[in-house]
């Protein structure tokens, strides 16, 4: 190689490391990591502590004019972290929770709620994942996976032992099965959909927006088709009874999303044969939509109208 040739060589290598250096700098965590709302009040309650999962932090927010004991709903959230602000969030996007919200309580569209959001945690995918699909996944994926490594379970015992009580008792809001409820995206769907069929007896509803049912681009060992047949099996055999309560997937055509249709379908049908009726569980489909923070806000007055309505 001649000496100009290096000479080139390193200069690429340097504009790359350059580059990357710019990328680096351009996704840094954002100095302001306590969110702010611009309706209602939000209360943050930092680490959490459970004995189930790692401590994290748990952001309330309440309705405007509030005062404990108020006949309020509540709404459990995850990735709360993505919630509220989106000088806070790692993209800058935000499901503008606060703002939307409260439109539709001031319009009497929906009633009176509080919204939970559960910061994610770098084990997300782990604690968002429906644990017990294994036992409808062939043996030899399986054996492939690293069952250890679960804590869907665990992670909504955290929610229904001990979180759950400390809302009820701090903020005093309705506290029955019907004012209960659960939403999530991707791999929030997911673990919001396992949730109704684990403690139908805690929440009245669910609702599950881009649900990775794919189970694709997921660690070794726990990604595939087989995965997403046992989510699916699963589902069809712990369902709650038919029309007993709520439940809301919808999915958008691009990004992830563009191959969610296929497997939606086919919870559809799962559904549709086991009874359940349009009032009770709704399915639908956003064109144009992506797998983000700001297409889920764009349409997330459908599932609250849907679980909240009057």
């Amino acid at each position: 190689m001649t000496k100009r040739k290096k000479r080139w060589r390193w200069i690429m290598v340097a504009v790359i490391l350059l580059l990357l250096g710019a990328l680096a700098w351009c996704m840094r965590p954002p100095k302001n990591t306590i969110p702010t709302v611009s309706r209602g009040t939000l209360e943050r309650i930092p680490e959490f502590k459970s004995q189930f999962i790692t401590p994290r932090d748990i952001a309330v927010w309440l309705p405007v004019g509030y005062q404990t004991g108020d006949s309020c709903d509540v709404l459990y959230m995850h990735d709360g972290n993505m919630l509220f602000d989106a000088t806070t969030t790692w993209n800058r996007q935000e499901w503008q929770v606060d703002e939307i919200m409260d439109s539709l309580i001031q319009a009497g569209s929906i009633r009176p709620c509080i919204v939970v959001g559960i910061y994610n945690t770098d084990d997300r995918l782990t604690e968002y994942f429906p644990e017990k699909t294994w036992h409808h996944v062939p043996e030899a994926d399986r054996k492939k996976a690293k069952l250890d490594k679960l804590t869907g379970d665990a992670y909504l015992k955290f929610i229904v032992e001990e979180l759950k009580p400390y809302i009820d008792e701090r903020y005093k809001p309705l506290t029955s099965r019907e004012h209960t409820f659960m939403m999530g995206s991707s791999m929030g769907g997911l673990i919001s959909l396992y949730a109704l069929c684990e403690y139908p007896q805690a929440f009245g509803g669910v609702a599950c927006l881009s649900s990775h049912l794919s189970m694709d681009l997921l660690p070794d060992g726990f990604k595939g088709d087989s995965w997403a047949t046992g989510f699916r099996e699963y589902v069809s055999q712990q369902l709650p009874e038919a029309n007993s309560c709520l439940i809301y997937m919808d999915h958008g055509t691009k990004d992830f999303d563009a191959d969610y249709g296929k497997y939606q379908t086919l919870i559809d049908s799962v559904f549709t044969t086991k009874g359940w009726d349009k009032q009770h569980y709704t399915s639908l489909v956003f064109d144009g939509h992506g797998h983000n923070e700001t297409c889920w806000a764009k349409r997330l007055n459908q599932p609250l109208q849907f679980l909240l309505k009057k």
